[in-house]
């Protein structure tokens, strides 16, 4: 049996091409017509510079995972990929520590003016007086998003003596306090009352441009900017304008909506500007190019894919008590599924006791992957499912319980239809997570969930039991169990 093709379109790190290498036939090829390759491999790995438009990702008729060396996947149109079943995993951790760092060093730069003062003296000219400062401490840095990057510069600004005021209204209180922060309630309360800004928000729909004239308006006169996000958060023809007025005293960019960026920035002294540096650190490109090749290994080897992001995603802490209660999801979808007969206008997950705790998105998403296995057109996996669910009109909904009467764990799916339902619940036994039927058809049962399963249902009178088994017996088939 021939080995998956993996495409690795753009440079990586030797440790995570040796690492797919391993496992995989691997061609490193980063020029060449890809509309004519990208067909004949399972996966593929690139960085920022390949586009992976929706004709491209439909020429690639056998990938399943397509792994971006990096945070951001903007070059790869995602929506294209999820609806082909292909997996789109990503390096997020890869250059935390390298994007925190430049977005300091962009902020003591732009407090001190040293690239400025730098370029100066480099020409001849001994300019103290034009090129003073304002020191950071005591000063107020807001950040606008909290997570792993906007958590990293708010620890190393809390050491430099600021106070830092954090937006992110997807981060536990708890979070703020440990590192040091204060959370405001909203992104107009740290605009307000910030002397320095840094931008740490994801892009989408409601991100782009979030930085316009109307925030700019509520800023604090004088207030110093730092952006090594994502160009597009920004309006540049605003941002230049405050520049020039003085609504805003000094920018710093690492990031622009068009680049290479040659625009009118450039041309002010109160802007410093970087090109899209701050994941450029040799750590950071070695520790990218290892992680995606491990999420590229876990797509095509049928493992948990960590840092999908059209997959929901487990933390690593997470995994050890989610880890075995994924198959037993994608059973129980199936299960349900089969007794429902394919019959379905709903589908309502269930979690009970100590799971009720952690965020069970991954679980409901292998219980429609288990669902829809062998009843649709097209390959159903992780990826897909959801949009398989919705195109069909399935609702599809979630609850989570703490208590549990019978067991620590407890997992219930039941599919509705006109009037009727198919319920099965089930559960995980002993040290190797043995997947066990816990009910099923409104029944309690005490069974191993095994590949092959029959049921039936039927009155409960004398001989029935003997008849079934005489005529599994003269099929030769044995009954395991029952």
């Amino acid at each position: 049996m021939s080995k998956p093709r993996v495409l690795v379109r753009e440079t990586i790190a030797d440790a995570g091409v040796e690492l797919l290498r391993t496992r995989f036939d691997v061609d490193v090829e980063t020029n060449g017509d890809l509309a004519e390759r990208i067909g004949d491999y399972d996966a593929i790995v690139i960085r920022s510079a390949t586009k992976l438009t929706a004709d491209l990702i439909a020429r690639g008729t056998r990938l399943k995972v397509i792994g971006r060396a990096g945070v951001g996947v903007d070059n790869v149109d995602v929506e294209a990929a999820t609806r082909q079943g292909i997996v789109v995993a990503n390096a997020p951790e890869s250059t935390v520590v390298s994007a925190a760092e430049h977005t300091i060093g962009l902020l003591v730069s732009l407090a001190r003016n040293i690239p400025q003062a730098h370029a100066a003296l480099k020409q001849g000219r001994w300019e103290r007086s034009r090129w003073g400062g304002v020191e950071l401490a005591d000063k107020t840095l807001g950040v606008l998003g909290f997570g792993r990057i906007g958590q990293q510069v708010a620890r190393r600004a809390v050491g430099l003596g600021m106070r830092v005021v954090a937006y992110d209204p997807f981060v536990a209180k708890e979070r703020y306090r440990e590192l040091g922060a204060e959370r405001m309630g909203t992104m107009e309360e740290i605009l307000e009352a910030a002397e320095f800004i840094t931008l740490h928000l994801p892009l989408g729909d409601e991100t782009r441009g979030v930085i316009g004239r109307a925030a700019i308006e509520r800023m604090r006169d004088g207030v110093r900017l730092v952006n090594a996000a994502r160009g597009e958060l920004v309006d540049e023809d605003a941002l230049a304008d405050a520049l020039r007025s003085g609504k805003i005293a000094a920018a710093a960019l690492d990031v622009y909506c068009s680049e290479p960026y040659d625009g009118p920035l450039l041309g002010l002294d109160n802007v410093v500007v970087t090109p899209h540096l701050a994941a450029s650190t040799e750590e950071a490109q070695d520790r990218a190019g290892v992680i995606v090749a491990e999420q590229v290994a876990a797509a095509l080897e049928g493992g948990l894919v960590t840092y999908a992001v059209n997959i929901p995603s487990i933390r690593p802490e997470d995994l050890d008590v989610l880890g075995p209660f994924v198959p037993l999801a994608a059973k129980l979808g199936r299960l349900a599924m089969e007794l429902a007969q394919g019959n379905a206008d709903r589908i309502e997950l269930s979690y009970y006791g100590a799971l009720a705790q952690y965020d069970t998105r991954l679980l409901t998403v292998a219980a429609l992957n288990g669902a829809f296995q062998g009843r649709s057109d097209v390959a159903v996996n992780y990826v897909n499912a959801p949009l398989i669910a919705a195109e069909r009109g399935i609702d599809v909904e979630e609850e989570r319980k703490r208590r549990s009467r019978d067991y620590t764990n407890l997992i219930r799916v039941r599919v509705r239809w006109n009037g009727s339902d198919a319920t099965v619940a089930g559960t995980t036994m002993g040290r190797d997570h043995r997947p066990w039927l816990a009910s099923a058809l409104g029944f309690e049962l005490d069974v191993e969930l095994s590949p092959l399963m029959v049921f039936f249902r039927y009155d409960d009178v004398p001989g029935v039991i003997g008849r079934v088994g005489t005529l599994f017996g003269q099929q030769h088939v044995n009954i395991a169990n029952m």
